[in-house]
C-alpha cells in the first residue's frame, strides 16, 4: 500500500517537471520565432510602362506663410500745462508801424483806356476795279486830264476808238454763219507797271474770242493807277457789241 502511494507521487511530481520543460521549450521558441527577420519580396512588372523622356511631374514649392505681426504704435500722451503764462510784449509800437510802412507797394490800376489804341491798316489790294480806282491809269494822249474822272473817260474813249479801228468782227462772223447783234465780253488788267495783262474772253464763237485778243493787244503802255499813292493793277471791263446783216 505504501509502494503503491510513493510510485503515484513520484509520477505526480514528474509530469509537473515535464509540463514545466515543455512549457518553457514553447516559450522559447515562439520568442526565437519573433526575434527571426522575414523579408519578402514582390516582383515588379517593368513590361506594364516604360518611361518617356518628356514626362515629368511638376512638383509646387509650397512656402511657408510668414505671418507679420505689426507691432502696436505706443502712443505718448503729452500732458499740457493747466495754466499758461502771459508773455508780456516787449515789442515799441514803432517797429510794427516801420514794418507796415516798408511792405506797402502801390500797385499801378490797369486802364485799357490809357493804352494807346493800335489801328489796323487796311490790306492794300493787288488789283482794284476800274470803276473805283482812286486813280486811273492813264492812257496816252490823257495826261492833260484834270481830274479821276476825266482820266477815266478819256481812257475809255481811246479804247473804243482803237477796237472800231482794228476790230474786224463782221467779217468773221459772216463766214461762219452768225447772224444778228454779237456780242464779247472782255476783261483784262493793266498792271501795276501800266501793261496790259490776263485777257479774258467770252464769244458766240472762238474765233471772235481770238479776234478780240489780238485787238486788246494793241492797247499801248500807260501810266498804272494807283490806290492810296501806291501802284496797284486795274480791272477793265469791255463789251464789244456789233451787228452782221
Amino acid at each position: 500500500m505504501k509502494k503503491s502511494q510513493k510510485h503515484d507521487a513520484n509520477l505526480q511530481k514528474n509530469s509537473t517537471l515535464y509540463f514545466q520543460i515543455g512549457l518553457i521549450v514553447c516559450l522559447l521558441v515562439a520568442f526565437g520565432l519573433l526575434e527571426m527577420k522575414f523579408e519578402t519580396t514582390i516582383p515588379i512588372d517593368y513590361s506594364t510602362r516604360i518611361p518617356d523622356d518628356d514626362t515629368y511631374v511638376d512638383i509646387p514649392i509650397i512656402k511657408p506663410e510668414i505671418v507679420v505681426t505689426e507691432k502696436p504704435i505706443e502712443r505718448k500722451q503729452v500732458k499740457y500745462p493747466e495754466k499758461f503764462e502771459e508773455v508780456p510784449n516787449d515789442t515799441p509800437e514803432k517797429f510794427f508801424k516801420e514794418a507796415i510802412v516798408k511792405t506797402t507797394i502801390d500797385v499801378p490800376v490797369f486802364d485799357p483806356d490809357v493804352l494807346p489804341k493800335l489801328e489796323k491798316k487796311p490790306e492794300e489790294p493787288e488789283n482794284v476795279p476800274f470803276v473805283s480806282i482812286q486813280n486811273a491809269p492813264i492812257y496816252p494822249g490823257c495826261e492833260n486830264a484834270k481830274d479821276n474822272d476825266t482820266r477815266k473817260k478819256c481812257m475809255s474813249e481811246k479804247i473804243s476808238k482803237l477796237i472800231q479801228r482794228k476790230f474786224d468782227g463782221t467779217e468773221i462772223a459772216s463766214n461762219y454763219g452768225l447772224t444778228g447783234k454779237q456780242k464779247i465780253d472782255v476783261q483784262f488788267t493793266i498792271d501795276k507797271n501800266g501793261h496790259v495783262t490776263n485777257i479774258k474772253t467770252r464769244a458766240p464763237h472762238a474765233k471772235l474770242e481770238k479776234e478780240a485778243v489780238r485787238v486788246i493787244n494793241f492797247i499801248p503802255k500807260m501810266t498804272p493807277g494807283k490806290q492810296r499813292d501806291k501802284n496797284v493793277g486795274v480791272i477793265y471791263n469791255l463789251p464789244i457789241v456789233f451787228q452782221v446783216k
